[in-house]
């Protein structure tokens, strides 16, 4: 794709997300989901007990609602518009208690900038206005680095406040977030908080420290002699991981250290939003809390057990069914030879192999048991074995790991455990993020593993999914029929993904399948359809709970049409929305009034270390802004009414 292409690419589809008018690559997750829960019920002859229908997998077993509910917050909302219509129950029958259908005008800019004074909607628009100028957006690092050598320091810091940092950026340290936090929540807006603090790295830099942190000992000693994919391999032209990435933070593995440094990061802004309100949000990525060698290695092994499903499925000519349709016989794999090839000798053993009981040898499939994984006493290397097709044996995915590499492997999941706890520890719900696809199945299947451990109660830990990705659906089923069956809370946030140039150069140049939807309105259909399927399990068991991520218009309203026809009361806290601070106020605060959970991520640091996250804001809103004036023409109605209206010197009241 040449450069010129790339560019209006990216601001199409940035105009798109955001604009409203007009897996994660995560192939091995399915193998265990899909596969063992499959052959777990046929051993205990239960397997009868599911229902699946053509278009939706259900189980029979509904979960009751959850109990603890928060009052309406729906006073002094004008744009609530009330029809009586029925709430489905916790028995699911209905109930003749009314419900206000929630109607949202989101061209109301009263409603929608009641928070802002008139300063902040003349920087909005500045800030706004400077996005769309190429050439400061292209050469926006380089001027803010001459602007600090002619202004000095302090002042650079002062225009900074004054511009993009106090349009984006919430403040430099806990205490100094406070105020706008406590604001934006006496306008019904929460706060996800996020540390932006980035290493400003050359490409150089950032290719050496790539391949020093995904490259074994093994690889390096012996280089081509295992049997590693290209895709789950290391590769110096794409070490550089903020390569055509505009919105999404990007750690490099350092040492051990910076990565207990990093967990302190997360573990104040845990804290943090613990105290800032009884709900908040916390994101983290997996990516700060460990080498990412492990997630390179765990992605390749989970993906080969799920290509080992589906010649299995192939066997038994199920492989062109639907996902959660395709159930694997457990007679016909006990006189498979390809199971027997793999090591397995008596057809009773069979049972056990496939369900995991001889975890650390041949069961790999059941994957990981939590506690297994961070008990001192399981080696990880041996949970990283692989079925060859070719040769019909079970082999590990490297010669040899050093014990240096297993204690930074278990680091990494202890880490992981430990922010867990704290979120659970400070009433916070944490959000992991979604990577790239070489990292992904990796990456959800650990928080899938956090999940069973600490969503039994309420939603704790939420999972994120990509829906450019063409799998998603997929993951989003699977992962909503495992929760279902084991019974817990499902968390899931609704993107469409950060990595599309990338990941789809990557693939080209490298050699494997594009794994993204071929265009921007593919992508679309997936997220509603994803978006469609959780709200299906809200409607049937109150047990999933989903963040709608997205400045588009159009698929808040999606949303918001499909809880007026469930019944599903904004109070009832089961579906919440996010958008990025400083962008899409118009949709944001609307929303809160109206009683919706409503987020804004909030960044916050200091103004020298948050400078590359604010060049990607100025990015991102290039092609956002310039394909779409609507917010800018909303900031612009909202201030002509004041100073038509005598409030030149309006001031938010709260």
């Amino acid at each position: 794709m040449s450069p010129n292409r790339c560019s209006r690419e990216r601001a199409q589809y940035l105009t798109s997300e955001r604009g409203g008018s007009s897996r994660r690559g995560r192939d091995g997750n399915m193998s265990y989901t899909k596969f063992v829960p499959a052959l777990v019920r046929a051993n205990s002859g239960n397997i009868g007990k599911l229902r699946i229908s053509p278009v939706r997998c259900r189980s029979t077993v509904v979960s009751a609602k959850s109990q603890e509910e928060k009052e309406p917050q729906m006073d002094g909302c004008a744009l609530v518009e009330a029809v009586p219509v029925e709430l489905i129950s916790q028995t699911k029958n209905l109930t003749n208690t009314p419900l206000s259908k929630i109607r949202i005008d989101f061209d109301n800019t009263q409603e929608a900038y009641r928070s802002k004074g008139n300063i902040e909607l003349l920087r909005s628009l500045l800030v706004f206005k400077l996005c769309t100028i190429d050439v400061l957006v292209e050469k926006n690092k380089e001027l803010m680095d001459l602007s600090k050598k002619l202004l000095g320091q302090w002042m650079f810091e002062k225009m900074m406040k004054m511009t993009f940092y106090g349009q984006f950026v919430a403040g430099e340290d806990h205490n100094s977030i406070k105020p706008l936090i406590q604001k934006n929540q006496a306008f019904g807006v929460g706060a996800v908080l996020d540390y932006s603090v980035e290493e400003d790295l050359t490409q150089e830099e950032a290719e050496k420290k790539e391949m020093d942190s995904c490259v074994s000992e093994a690889e390096k000693e012996s280089p081509g002699d295992d049997h590693r994919e290209k895709k789950y391999k290391a590769h110096r032209q794409f070490g550089d991981r903020r390569g055509g990435v505009i919105s999404a933070r990007t750690y490099f593995y350092a040492d051990e250290a910076k990565c207990d440094n990093q967990m302190e990061t997360f573990i104040n802004c845990i804290r943090a939003s613990g105290g800032a309100s009884t709900d908040g949000f916390s994101a983290i990525k997996m990516t700060a809390l460990g080498r990412p060698q492990f997630l390179l290695q765990f992605s390749e092994v989970l993906v080969k057990w799920r290509r080992f499903f589906n010649f299995l499925a192939a066997q038994q000519g199920i492989s062109e069914m639907m996902v959660l349709e395709q159930k694997l016989e457990l007679e016909k794999l006990k006189v498979s030879s390809a199971c027997r090839k793999m090591g397995v000798g008596a057809k009773d053993d069979i049972e056990n192999w496939f369900t995991g009981e001889k975890l650390g040898s041949s069961g790999t499939i059941d994957l990981l048991d939590w506690n297994s994984l961070i008990n001192d006493t399981t080696k990880i290397s041996n949970l990283l074995m692989v079925p060859n097709l070719e040769t019909g044996q079970l082999e590990p995915l490297l010669n040899k790991f050093t014990a240096e590499e297993e204690r930074q492997m278990k680091r990494m999941l202890q880490r992981m455990d430990i922010l867990a706890k704290h979120a659970m520890d400070n009433g916070v719900r944490l959000m992991v993020d979604a990577e790239q696809t070489y990292f992904q199945p990796a990456i959800s299947r650990l928080t899938l593993e956090m999940q069973r451990k600490f969503n039994r109660e309420k939603p704790v830990i939420f999972n994120t999914y990509q829906c450019y990705l063409k799998e998603a659906y997929d993951n989003v089923t699977v992962d909503v029929e495992l929760s279902r069956r084991e019974g817990w809370y499902f968390g899931a946030k609704l993107v469409r993904g950060a990595y599309m140039y990338q990941e789809r150069a990557r693939a080209q140049e490298i050699g494997y399948e594009d794994p993204i939807n071929p265009d921007y309105e593919a992508t679309n259909r997936m997220y509603h359809r994803c978006l469609d399927y959780v709200l299906e399990e809200i409607e049937h068991s109150r047990k999933a709970n989903v963040m709608v991520a997205t400045h588009n218009e159009d698929t808040v309203k999606f949303t918001l049409e499909k809880m007026n026809e469930m019944g599903l009361s904004p109070t009832e806290n089961k579906v919440y929305f996010g958008q990025l601070l400083g962008m899409c106020d118009q949709i944001s605060f609307p929303l809160g009034q109206a009683g919706f959970p409503v987020y804004k991520y909030v960044p916050y640091g200091p103004v020298n270390e948050v400078i590359p996250y604010l060049s990607r804001r100025a990015q991102e809103n290039r092609g956002f802004m310039k394909g779409s004036q609507r917010e800018r023409s909303l900031l612009w109605k909202e201030l002509k009414r004041r100073l038509l209206g005598g409030q030149i010197l309006y001031k938010p009241v709260y």
